[in-house]
């Protein structure tokens, strides 16, 4: 049996009577119905300050993940407030090498999305914090792996409850489904840009080469 569809049916039959507490209309599986093809409407048509007055959805959308890396990043502040972690990069990346394992320091810079300059300033302080090490590769004694560290390990767990709160309240009020459907959309975008990104092209080029693959989609 399929518990997580079962899940979401029911997160979503929650959602449609805390809906209706304010009607008089009976709750019952055609109100269900109804009120399911009417969220996919809202869908299909939402409105945003500006449409009247020809502002794009593109615009919107945007705008509204600059809000979202925005707030996110407050929350992520605020879940290392008092611990010996100075930015959000530091914690993700010990997440990361916990997650996958040793791996150079290109590996975990590109994993991350970040920037090499930024990115090898963040290292040499998990570095010096004792919280990862460098080794030589078994395979190949020129590279070196980044290594989490007991110690690194102890402090990302020590901060782990926060962690996952900040994550929890990012989130916000979306449903199991809608938060699978973001996920569904946010990858679908990420797999457009993430090409794109590593390719490292300049400034004067990334806007012809973005128009590019969306005419070629």
């Amino acid at each position: 049996m399929n518990y997580h569809f079962l899940h979401e049916l029911l997160d979503s039959a929650a959602a449609y009577e805390a809906s209706q507490q304010e009607t008089n209309q009976e709750k019952n599986l055609q109100g269900y119905i109804d009120w399911l093809t009417r969220k996919n409407q809202d869908w299909e048509d939402p409105t945003w300050q500006g449409k009247e007055l020809g502002r794009s959805a593109e615009s919107v959308i945007c705008t509204l993940l600059i809000h979202m890396g925005r707030y996110a990043k407050s929350y992520s502040k605020a879940a290392i407030e008092g611990s010996d972690f100075s930015t959000q990069d530091e914690f993700i990346f010990l997440i990361n090498l916990k997650a996958h394992g040793s791996m150079t320091k290109m590996e975990l810079i590109k994993l991350n999305k970040q920037e090499k300059p930024g990115g090898i300033q963040t290292i040499n302080r998990l570095i010096k914090m004792g919280w990862i090490n460098q080794v030589a590769s078994q395979e190949d004694k020129r590279a070196k792996l980044i290594h989490l560290t007991l110690k690194g390990e102890q402090a990302l767990d020590a901060q782990m409850d926060k962690i996952r709160t900040a994550t929890k309240i990012v989130s916000g009020n979306l449903t199991n489904i809608e938060k699978n459907q973001l996920i569904h959309l946010l990858t679908k975008l990420d797999l457009f840009h993430e090409p794109i990104y590593e390719m490292h092209p300049s400034s004067d080029h990334l806007l012809d080469i973005g128009i590019e693959k969306i005419s070629t989609k």
